[in-house]
């Protein structure tokens, strides 16, 4: 397993070849001072056994898709999946693979890592053989991230990146302060699946269309993005003064919570399960399309 770094005044990263993991995102706030923004394995191997995608690239299909298959075209393509359920693209999904260390730039005023993947034509049941090209870019205070794919025949993709962002040393998150850029989210079932309904927030513990706390919210909710939001979401601890402003040009953000590991996860992508439904944004990629996800998270030290 491999891992390579870079920094620049504000930022320094850690990745690993395995899952395209972030292990590192450290801060710096303060002259002689750096804080690590993300929950991470100090030993890479313990990514090997972590169910939580801690920090990966997760595809091909990020979220949840119902059903064990994958209807396209007129074909049901036979998905692996466990009780019906495919998560984060399968038992092997792309979180779980080596990818290829393309380019580690540094030296310059916004050093790059640059990533790919190559998933075969069927690889966890999907169709068509698909390039994946992925950056990490530190710009000044922010780590951008931008996906990439092209495909040789018609699939479904949807990537993102699903580090869980602890920005303060405090044993627990309910202090945390949360503004969300939206105005709706998607009704889920009982195994987190959503039915197809968008309900608004407004007078319920989902809105934070005004920045507020945490408390002891769970969340495992898909949110929809209000169009035009800018950013889309902003953390807030009012213990450390970090605040991070989540920028992306996705139509949902899965907010993620797990218990027993305050942290926060802010899953920036398409509507899970969004094949199932013919009114949610389409997730279906074709061989002269390219998908794109391109997400920044932005850095403040306040006080």
């Amino acid at each position: 397993m491999r891992h390579v770094s870079i920094k620049n005044r504000w930022l320094s990263l850690q990745v690993l070849d395995y899952g395209a993991v972030i292990q590192k995102l450290r801060f710096r706030t303060a002259p002689d001072t750096w804080m690590d923004m993300v929950v991470g394995h100090e030993d890479p191997r313990a990514y090997l056994q972590d169910p939580f995608s801690m920090g990966a690239c997760v595809g091909r299909f990020a979220g949840r898709l119902s059903g064990g298959s994958l209807d396209l075209g007129g074909k049901s393509f036979p998905l692996s999946h466990r009780e019906g359920i495919t998560l984060h693209g399968g038992t092997g999904g792309f979180g779980k693979r080596y990818w290829t260390i393309e380019a580690v730039e540094e030296g310059t005023d916004q050093p790059e890592i640059r990533l790919s993947y190559f998933s075969p034509h069927l690889e966890e049941g999907f169709p068509g053989n698909l390039r994946v090209t992925l950056s990490y870019q530190l710009q000044e205070n922010a780590l951008a991230i931008r996906h990439e794919a092209v495909t040789d025949r018609p699939t479904a993709v949807n990537l993102t990146n699903h580090s869980y962002f602890k920005i303060d040393r405090q044993p627990l998150i309910s202090h945390y302060r949360l503004r969300l850029q939206c105005s709706r989210r998607l009704e889920t079932d009982a195994s987190l699946l959503p039915t197809g309904r968008l309900l608004e927030v407004a007078g319920t513990p989902f809105d934070f269309r005004k920045e507020k706390s945490l408390d002891d919210i769970a969340l495992d909710t898909p949110f929809v993005v209000d169009p035009g939001a800018n950013p889309a979401a902003e953390l807030y601890s009012p213990v450390s003064g970090v605040r991070m402003r989540v920028h992306t040009d996705q139509k949902a953000l899965v907010l993620f919570n797990p218990a027993g590991m305050p942290s926060l996860c802010f899953e920036a992508q398409n509507f899970p399960d969004a094949p199932r439904f013919s009114h949610f944004p389409s997730a279906v990629l074709h061989p002269w399309e390219t998908y794109l996800n391109e997400t920044r998270f932005v850095f403040e030290k306040q006080g």
